[in-house]
Protein backbone atom coordinates (compact mmCIF):
# COMPACT_ATOMS: atom_id res chain seq x y z
CA UNK A 1 0.00 0.00 0.00
CA UNK A 2 0.98 3.73 -0.64
CA UNK A 3 -0.45 6.93 -0.07
CA UNK A 4 -3.46 7.52 -2.58
CA UNK A 5 -2.08 10.60 -4.33
CA UNK A 6 1.01 12.82 -5.89
CA UNK A 7 3.02 11.74 -3.01
CA UNK A 8 2.64 8.21 -2.80
CA UNK A 9 4.19 8.39 -6.89
CA UNK A 10 7.36 7.50 -8.00
CA UNK A 11 9.99 7.42 -11.24
CA UNK A 12 12.38 5.17 -11.85
CA UNK A 13 15.16 5.34 -14.88
CA UNK A 14 17.92 3.04 -16.77
CA UNK A 15 20.08 3.41 -19.62
CA UNK A 16 18.98 0.58 -22.22
CA UNK A 17 20.72 -2.06 -24.19
CA UNK A 18 18.77 -2.23 -27.54
CA UNK A 19 15.81 0.21 -28.24
CA UNK A 20 12.95 -0.22 -26.65
CA UNK A 21 13.47 -3.30 -25.06
CA UNK A 22 12.66 -2.85 -21.21
CA UNK A 23 15.09 -3.09 -18.44
CA UNK A 24 14.81 -3.06 -15.03
CA UNK A 25 15.10 0.37 -13.70
CA UNK A 26 18.14 0.90 -11.46
CA UNK A 27 18.50 4.81 -10.42
CA UNK A 28 15.36 6.59 -8.76
CA UNK A 29 14.39 10.42 -9.22
CA UNK A 30 12.92 13.17 -6.53
CA UNK A 31 10.81 14.65 -9.03
CA UNK A 32 8.49 17.43 -8.75
CA UNK A 33 6.02 17.17 -11.76
CA UNK A 34 5.55 14.53 -15.09
CA UNK A 35 3.67 14.63 -18.38
CA UNK A 36 4.75 11.50 -20.01
CA UNK A 37 2.19 9.95 -21.66
CA UNK A 38 0.48 7.87 -24.64
CA UNK A 39 0.86 9.41 -28.00
CA UNK A 40 -0.94 6.31 -29.74
CA UNK A 41 -2.81 7.56 -33.30
CA UNK A 42 -6.11 5.93 -33.34
CA UNK A 43 -8.18 6.10 -37.22
CA UNK A 44 -11.75 5.52 -36.99
CA UNK A 45 -12.86 3.59 -40.39
CA UNK A 46 -15.91 6.06 -41.81
CA UNK A 47 -18.45 4.66 -44.45
CA UNK A 48 -22.03 5.26 -44.38
CA UNK A 49 -24.64 2.45 -43.46
CA UNK A 50 -28.48 2.56 -43.19
CA UNK A 51 -30.00 3.13 -40.48
CA UNK A 52 -26.29 4.27 -38.41
CA UNK A 53 -26.20 7.45 -37.01
CA UNK A 54 -22.69 7.22 -35.20
CA UNK A 55 -19.83 5.74 -36.75
CA UNK A 56 -19.64 2.47 -35.52
CA UNK A 57 -17.53 1.23 -32.17
CA UNK A 58 -15.30 -1.84 -34.14
CA UNK A 59 -14.64 0.25 -36.27
CA UNK A 60 -11.10 2.00 -35.41
CA UNK A 61 -7.67 1.08 -35.16
CA UNK A 62 -4.42 1.69 -33.90
CA UNK A 63 -2.11 2.64 -36.35
CA UNK A 64 0.98 3.89 -34.63
CA UNK A 65 2.15 3.74 -31.46
CA UNK A 66 4.40 6.15 -29.56
CA UNK A 67 4.30 7.71 -25.80
CA UNK A 68 6.38 10.84 -24.72
CA UNK A 69 6.60 13.80 -21.99
CA UNK A 70 8.81 15.93 -19.97
CA UNK A 71 9.99 15.15 -16.07
CA UNK A 72 10.73 18.65 -13.66
CA UNK A 73 12.84 17.70 -10.85
CA UNK A 74 15.91 19.25 -8.77
CA UNK A 75 19.53 18.51 -9.73
CA UNK A 76 21.10 16.15 -7.20
CA UNK A 77 24.78 15.18 -6.71
CA UNK A 78 24.21 11.28 -7.32
CA UNK A 79 22.33 9.14 -9.82
CA UNK A 80 22.24 11.75 -12.53
CA UNK A 81 24.39 9.47 -14.78
CA UNK A 82 21.92 7.88 -16.98
CA UNK A 83 20.21 11.33 -17.84
CA UNK A 84 23.65 12.88 -18.43
CA UNK A 85 24.60 10.34 -20.82
CA UNK A 86 21.45 10.43 -22.62
CA UNK A 87 21.51 13.99 -23.11
CA UNK A 88 25.13 14.46 -24.31
CA UNK A 89 25.08 11.55 -25.99
CA UNK A 90 29.26 9.89 -25.00
CA UNK A 91 29.56 6.56 -23.61
CA UNK A 92 30.50 7.23 -19.91
CA UNK A 93 32.52 5.63 -17.47
CA UNK A 94 33.23 7.04 -14.10
CA UNK A 95 36.70 7.34 -12.83
CA UNK A 96 37.67 7.12 -9.97
CA UNK A 97 39.95 9.75 -8.70
CA UNK A 98 43.04 8.86 -7.35
CA UNK A 99 42.27 6.26 -4.33
CA UNK A 100 39.40 8.45 -2.81
CA UNK A 101 35.41 8.26 -3.07
CA UNK A 102 35.25 10.70 -5.84
CA UNK A 103 34.58 9.73 -9.57
CA UNK A 104 34.37 11.98 -12.65
CA UNK A 105 31.34 11.62 -15.44
CA UNK A 106 32.53 13.46 -18.88
CA UNK A 107 30.01 13.70 -20.53
CA UNK A 108 31.01 15.44 -23.76
CA UNK A 109 28.47 16.62 -26.61
CA UNK A 110 27.97 13.95 -29.26
CA UNK A 111 25.79 12.58 -31.34
CA UNK A 112 23.22 10.57 -28.87
CA UNK A 113 22.73 7.54 -31.58
CA UNK A 114 22.13 4.88 -29.31
CA UNK A 115 21.42 6.26 -26.16
CA UNK A 116 17.93 5.65 -24.72
CA UNK A 117 16.47 4.67 -21.36
CA UNK A 118 13.39 2.84 -19.85
CA UNK A 119 11.48 5.15 -17.67
CA UNK A 120 9.08 3.64 -15.05
CA UNK A 121 6.27 5.98 -13.38
CA UNK A 122 4.34 4.13 -10.13
CA UNK A 123 1.06 6.33 -10.34
CA UNK A 124 -1.27 5.87 -6.97
CA UNK A 125 -4.83 4.99 -7.30
CA UNK A 126 -7.11 6.15 -4.04
CA UNK A 127 -7.21 2.94 -3.31
CA UNK A 128 -3.15 2.90 -2.25
CA UNK A 129 -2.21 0.88 -5.30
CA UNK A 130 0.56 2.31 -7.27
CA UNK A 131 0.28 1.55 -10.82
CA UNK A 132 3.06 1.02 -13.17
CA UNK A 133 3.43 2.60 -16.47
CA UNK A 134 6.56 1.36 -17.95
CA UNK A 135 8.01 4.27 -21.17
CA UNK A 136 10.08 2.23 -23.72
CA UNK A 137 13.11 3.43 -25.78
CA UNK A 138 13.15 6.59 -24.31
CA UNK A 139 15.48 9.17 -26.08
CA UNK A 140 16.28 12.83 -24.69
CA UNK A 141 15.24 15.40 -26.91
CA UNK A 142 15.57 18.84 -24.64
CA UNK A 143 16.88 19.50 -21.18
CA UNK A 144 16.30 23.03 -19.36
CA UNK A 145 18.81 24.19 -16.51
CA UNK A 146 18.34 27.31 -14.43
CA UNK A 147 19.22 28.54 -11.20
CA UNK A 148 18.82 31.78 -9.59
CA UNK A 149 19.56 34.06 -6.43
CA UNK A 150 17.78 31.62 -3.35
CA UNK A 151 16.93 28.53 -5.65
CA UNK A 152 17.52 24.86 -5.88
CA UNK A 153 19.37 24.19 -9.50
CA UNK A 154 16.18 22.92 -11.49
CA UNK A 155 15.94 20.77 -14.70
CA UNK A 156 13.49 19.77 -17.68
CA UNK A 157 13.88 16.82 -18.94
CA UNK A 158 11.83 16.12 -22.54
CA UNK A 159 11.51 12.39 -24.02
CA UNK A 160 10.48 10.75 -26.90
CA UNK A 161 8.96 7.07 -26.32
CA UNK A 162 8.52 4.24 -28.39
CA UNK A 163 6.15 3.12 -26.43
CA UNK A 164 4.42 2.46 -23.11
CA UNK A 165 3.51 -0.52 -21.14
CA UNK A 166 1.70 -2.09 -18.15
CA UNK A 167 3.16 -5.09 -18.39
CA UNK A 168 5.93 -5.11 -15.89
CA UNK A 169 5.86 -5.01 -12.39
CA UNK A 170 6.50 -2.01 -10.19
CA UNK A 171 10.64 -1.83 -8.77
CA UNK A 172 10.39 -0.48 -5.58
CA UNK A 173 12.38 2.93 -5.60
CA UNK A 174 15.29 3.10 -3.56
CA UNK A 175 17.80 6.02 -3.13
CA UNK A 176 21.06 6.11 -2.17
CA UNK A 177 22.79 7.84 0.83
CA UNK A 178 24.16 11.60 0.70
CA UNK A 179 21.44 12.71 -1.88
CA UNK A 180 21.00 16.01 -1.87
CA UNK A 181 20.65 19.31 -4.26
CA UNK A 182 22.75 21.07 -5.54
CA UNK A 183 22.07 25.16 -5.42
CA UNK A 184 22.52 28.80 -5.82
CA UNK A 185 25.04 29.27 -2.87
CA UNK A 186 27.47 26.69 -4.74
CA UNK A 187 26.83 28.12 -7.71
CA UNK A 188 29.84 29.83 -9.80
CA UNK A 189 30.52 31.83 -13.32
CA UNK A 190 33.40 32.24 -15.21
CA UNK A 191 34.44 33.87 -18.52
CA UNK A 192 37.49 33.76 -20.52
CA UNK A 193 39.36 34.25 -24.06
CA UNK A 194 39.87 30.46 -24.47
CA UNK A 195 38.59 27.47 -23.17
CA UNK A 196 41.24 27.12 -19.77
CA UNK A 197 41.46 30.81 -19.25
CA UNK A 198 37.48 31.42 -17.56
CA UNK A 199 38.14 33.32 -14.34
CA UNK A 200 34.79 34.33 -11.84
CA UNK A 201 33.17 37.19 -12.99
CA UNK A 202 30.92 39.12 -10.70
CA UNK A 203 26.89 40.48 -11.11
CA UNK A 204 25.43 37.03 -11.83
CA UNK A 205 22.23 36.57 -10.39
CA UNK A 206 20.51 33.78 -12.18
CA UNK A 207 21.18 31.26 -15.59
CA UNK A 208 19.35 29.61 -17.58
CA UNK A 209 20.32 26.79 -20.56
CA UNK A 210 18.79 24.78 -22.65
CA UNK A 211 19.90 22.00 -25.06
CA UNK A 212 18.05 20.89 -27.81
CA UNK A 213 18.37 18.21 -29.69
CA UNK A 214 16.47 17.83 -33.21
CA UNK A 215 15.43 14.40 -34.24
CA UNK A 216 13.35 12.43 -36.82
CA UNK A 217 10.51 10.77 -34.72
CA UNK A 218 8.80 9.51 -37.26
CA UNK A 219 10.34 6.73 -38.38
CA UNK A 220 7.53 4.08 -38.56
CA UNK A 221 7.44 0.71 -41.17
CA UNK A 222 5.82 -1.65 -42.36
CA UNK A 223 6.71 -4.76 -40.45
CA UNK A 224 6.59 -3.10 -37.14
CA UNK A 225 3.86 -3.55 -35.66
CA UNK A 226 3.57 0.07 -35.80
CA UNK A 227 6.30 1.00 -33.72
CA UNK A 228 8.84 3.38 -34.91
CA UNK A 229 12.65 2.86 -35.19
CA UNK A 230 15.01 4.75 -33.11
CA UNK A 231 14.87 8.77 -33.85
CA UNK A 232 17.98 10.06 -35.45
CA UNK A 233 19.12 13.57 -35.47
CA UNK A 234 18.17 15.81 -38.58
CA UNK A 235 19.20 19.03 -37.16
CA UNK A 236 22.27 20.44 -35.80
CA UNK A 237 22.41 20.96 -31.80
CA UNK A 238 20.96 24.10 -30.45
CA UNK A 239 22.20 25.30 -27.20
CA UNK A 240 21.15 28.65 -25.81
CA UNK A 241 20.75 30.07 -22.53
CA UNK A 242 19.96 33.18 -20.54
CA UNK A 243 22.33 35.48 -17.96
CA UNK A 244 20.45 37.27 -15.42
CA UNK A 245 23.16 40.33 -14.13
CA UNK A 246 23.43 43.17 -11.77
CA UNK A 247 25.20 46.12 -14.18
CA UNK A 248 28.44 46.14 -12.07
CA UNK A 249 31.22 45.75 -14.51
CA UNK A 250 30.06 46.74 -17.76
CA UNK A 251 33.72 45.07 -19.76
CA UNK A 252 32.15 41.56 -18.69
CA UNK A 253 28.56 40.97 -20.23
CA UNK A 254 27.97 44.51 -21.77
CA UNK A 255 31.45 44.97 -23.95
CA UNK A 256 31.44 41.45 -24.57
CA UNK A 257 27.70 41.58 -26.55
CA UNK A 258 28.33 44.72 -28.33
CA UNK A 259 31.93 43.74 -29.60
CA UNK A 260 30.96 40.25 -30.19
CA UNK A 261 33.84 38.34 -28.98
CA UNK A 262 33.11 34.73 -27.93
CA UNK A 263 34.11 33.86 -24.87
CA UNK A 264 34.24 30.22 -23.13
CA UNK A 265 31.97 30.07 -20.59
CA UNK A 266 31.61 27.85 -17.35
CA UNK A 267 28.75 27.50 -15.25
CA UNK A 268 29.17 25.00 -12.38
CA UNK A 269 27.91 23.99 -8.62
CA UNK A 270 30.49 22.96 -5.85
CA UNK A 271 29.46 20.97 -3.61
CA UNK A 272 30.75 19.30 -0.03
CA UNK A 273 34.03 17.53 0.19
CA UNK A 274 33.68 13.87 -0.64
CA UNK A 275 37.46 13.19 -0.07
CA UNK A 276 40.41 15.30 -0.30
CA UNK A 277 40.66 17.61 -2.53
CA UNK A 278 37.55 16.28 -4.73
CA UNK A 279 34.09 17.98 -4.25
CA UNK A 280 30.75 16.77 -5.28
CA UNK A 281 30.52 18.84 -8.95
CA UNK A 282 28.69 19.72 -11.55
CA UNK A 283 29.93 21.65 -14.44
CA UNK A 284 28.84 22.88 -17.51
CA UNK A 285 31.57 23.82 -20.03
CA UNK A 286 30.75 26.07 -23.13
CA UNK A 287 34.08 26.48 -24.89
CA UNK A 288 32.46 28.92 -27.45
CA UNK A 289 29.54 31.58 -26.77
CA UNK A 290 27.89 34.49 -28.66
CA UNK A 291 26.51 36.81 -26.31
CA UNK A 292 23.56 38.32 -28.39
CA UNK A 293 24.10 42.55 -28.97
CA UNK A 294 22.69 44.56 -26.50
CA UNK A 295 22.99 47.75 -24.46
CA UNK A 296 22.05 48.19 -20.77
CA UNK A 297 18.29 50.07 -20.20
CA UNK A 298 17.21 52.36 -17.10
CA UNK A 299 13.12 51.16 -16.95
CA UNK A 300 13.41 53.36 -13.62
CA UNK A 301 15.17 54.41 -10.23
CA UNK A 302 15.60 50.44 -9.64
CA UNK A 303 19.41 49.01 -9.93
CA UNK A 304 20.00 47.89 -13.33
CA UNK A 305 19.96 44.42 -14.37
CA UNK A 306 20.32 43.71 -18.16
CA UNK A 307 19.62 39.90 -19.28
CA UNK A 308 22.14 38.54 -21.96
CA UNK A 309 20.89 35.86 -24.43
CA UNK A 310 23.54 33.78 -25.75
CA UNK A 311 23.65 30.77 -28.12
CA UNK A 312 26.98 28.25 -27.88
CA UNK A 313 29.03 28.26 -31.27
CA UNK A 314 32.27 25.50 -31.91
CA UNK A 315 35.15 26.42 -33.13
CA UNK A 316 36.35 23.24 -34.81
CA UNK A 317 38.16 21.60 -31.67
CA UNK A 318 36.43 22.24 -28.61
CA UNK A 319 33.50 20.77 -28.34
CA UNK A 320 30.44 21.20 -24.67
CA UNK A 321 30.79 19.21 -22.23
CA UNK A 322 28.97 18.54 -18.63
CA UNK A 323 31.07 17.28 -15.82
CA UNK A 324 29.90 15.40 -12.86
CA UNK A 325 32.37 14.24 -9.71
CA UNK A 326 30.07 11.82 -7.32
CA UNK A 327 30.21 9.18 -5.16
CA UNK A 328 28.45 6.77 -8.15
CA UNK A 329 30.96 4.25 -8.87
CA UNK A 330 28.40 3.34 -11.97
CA UNK A 331 26.14 5.27 -13.93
Amino acid sequence: MTVGSGVGAQIGFVSETTYGTYLAPTRFLRFLQESLDDAQKVEQAKGLAAGQLLEHSDMYAITTKGAGGDIEFEVKNRWMGHLLQGLMGTTVTPVQQGATAAYLQTHALVDNAGKFLTLQKGVPDLTGTARPYTYLGCKVTSAEFECGIGELLKAKFTFDSRDVSEAQSLVAATFPTNLAPFHFAQMGFKLGATPGTEAAVSGVRKVQLKIERGVADDLYYANAAGLKDEPVANERVKISGTIETDYKDKTVFADRARSQVHPALIWEFIGPLIETPHTERLTFKLPVTRLEPKSPTVGGPEVIRPSFNFVVLTDGTNNPSIEYMSRDTTL
